[in-house]
């Protein structure tokens, strides 16, 4: 049950990692720290006051960037590898209790499988706003990502099975909003005079 509840829990802040990369990072931080989090055996790093300032000063840049407008897909193009980097070790800080080749790869695949689904996601959204509001509605979409990001991770740290539900929740959400915007698109009109 332990490792099922890691896996959950890795998954979820993983998912996290694909709104923001460091928001997660930052609340494991805070999580361990406070004893609220175990790591696994060479993550234990995360729970130390120099990561917590790193990750602190990391987020703070983060959350700012995604305020300035054209500066905001710049770091989408950034983020989605960095995304998925992280996902990746963000589960493997959390699994414990299996083989190190068990281990990696349900990181590499599930923890940075779930944040890449999440930051693609988010960057179809982002352009989806752009196109539809010329970038002006870019800072409250950077403000939903943030409180998601916020929310997934300390669902996920207080309820790990919760926060896994949720994040199937919201991405049927995404997968809705994004259907439906497609699907309103006008079909491509023939051109006069064609045969």
């Amino acid at each position: 049950m332990e490792t099922v509840l890691g896996v959950c829990l890795g998954i979820g802040l993983s998912a996290a990692c694909g709104f923001r990369v460091f928001v997660p990072m930052l609340v494991m931080s805070i999580a361990s720290l406070s004893g609220h989090l175990s790591l696994a055996p060479g993550f234990s790093w995360i729970g130390t006051y120099p990561a917590l300032i790193t990750f602190s000063v990391a987020t703070v840049l983060e959350i700012g960037g995604y305020f300035i407008p054209w500066l905001d897909h710049l770091l989408d193009t950034m983020a989605t590898p960095a995304a998925i980097v992280a996902g990746t070790v963000v589960t493997a800080a959390i699994v414990t209790n299996m083989s190190p080749m068990m281990k990696w790869t349900l990181a590499i695949i599930a923890g940075g499988g779930a944040a890449g689904i999440v930051q693609g996601a988010t960057v179809v959204a982002r352009g989806i706003s752009s196109g539809t509001t010329a970038g002006i509605g870019n800072p409250l979409f950077a403000t939903i990502e943030l409180a998601g990001s916020v929310f997934l991770s300390v669902v996920t740290i207080l309820v790990p099975v919760f926060g896994v539900i949720l994040l199937g929740l919201i991405g049927f959400a995404l997968f809705r909003l994004v259907r439906r915007r497609i699907v309103r698109r006008p079909a491509a009109q023939p051109m006069a005079g064609a045969s």
